[in-house]
């Protein structure tokens, strides 16, 4: 197979994305289930609509301005700039989304990435198992691959105390949150901004790289690769604008992913917030970025 390198992945001669073990993760299994198992059995014992509002409103602040903004865009990849202090705030508010810290944010994305740009890769990374198999491979599992790429952070990130405790410490990271819940609601805040929060989080990821991968809308493929990603316009306002994963294999690196007339992409809407308030700089988008190798347009 042609071995590509990826940014932070570095293929060597015998590398290869296909080859490898699915092997059950007990501590990312514990915790998603763990998680899963709260919500599901205290979630409506104590339901409250100002639990639900928190469960909202928090998913919300740590899903658009955490996770697609400041882990998805910003930090894996670098589709704008801002300042450091900035960019730490958005990391923290990621790692609040419950995934992984941020190394194992850019782990997960960047060996997915380089795995689907190959000629073949692996059915875990290709989302082209059964709906429960998937499942149950992407929350509770990983590849361990024969012949792995090398994986290099960037010194400015690696290096980065703060993103070092938080990698560290991602889990008790919800602790401090966990507290404040129960001071300002009750064991009922707990459970709807936290179990409900994280679960809901972890699924709804799942749920996106799923069908994103299978079918759906497509305005650009992507030739001689293992893995061809798909829009779903439908899932764009909860997921502030990451199901439109077809326009992200095609701009990977662009801060907007709503690229079409009438695509809601929330995320690049709080960007330009950021952009209106002079806090962010240097927007990468598909007319000043270098088409990728092999980019059709549909």
């Amino acid at each position: 197979m042609t071995t590509i390198s990826t940014g932070r992945m570095i293929s060597h001669p015998f590398g290869n994305a296909n080859e490898g073990q699915v092997c059950w993760r007990p501590a990312k299994s514990i915790w998603a289930g763990v998680m899963m198992a709260v919500a599901l059995v205290f979630g409506p014992l104590t339901f409250s609509w100002s639990g639900f509002t928190l469960f909202v409103i928090t998913t919300a602040i740590t899903i658009c301005a955490g996770h697609s903004v400041g882990m998805h865009r910003l930090l894996i990849h670098r589709s704008f700039r801002t300042s450091k202090l900035v960019e730490r705030v958005l990391v923290y508010l990621g790692t609040l989304v419950g995934m992984a810290g941020p190394f194992g944010m850019i782990y997960a994305y960047d060996i997915r990435d380089w795995a689907q740009r190959q000629t073949i890769c692996h059915d875990l990374y290709a989302h082209r198992r059964s709906f429960f198999v998937d499942a149950w491979w992407q929350m509770h599992c990983a590849v361990a691959l024969k012949h792995p790429p090398a994986f290099v952070i960037e010194p400015e990130v690696a290096n980065d105390g703060f993103y070092r405790f938080l990698e560290r410490t991602w889990m008790a990271q919800q602790l401090p949150w966990m507290l404040l819940f129960y001071l300002l609601g009750g064991w009922g805040w707990v459970v709807w901004g936290t179990a409900v929060r994280i679960s809901v989080s972890l699924t709804g990821h799942w749920l996106i790289g799923h069908f994103a991968h299978r079918g759906g809308h497509q305005g650009w493929a992507v030739d001689n690769v293992a893995v061809q990603g798909y829009n779903i316009p439908k899932a764009a306002v909860v997921t502030f604008g990451e199901s439109f994963h077809g326009n992200h294999h095609a701009f990977p690196g662009s801060a907007r992913l709503g690229l079409e007339r009438g695509q809601i992409d929330l995320g690049w809407n709080f960007i330009q917030l950021l952009m209106w308030l002079g806090i962010a700089s240097a927007v990468k988008l598909p007319e000043n970025m270098m088409p990728r190798e092999g980019l059709r347009r549909l």
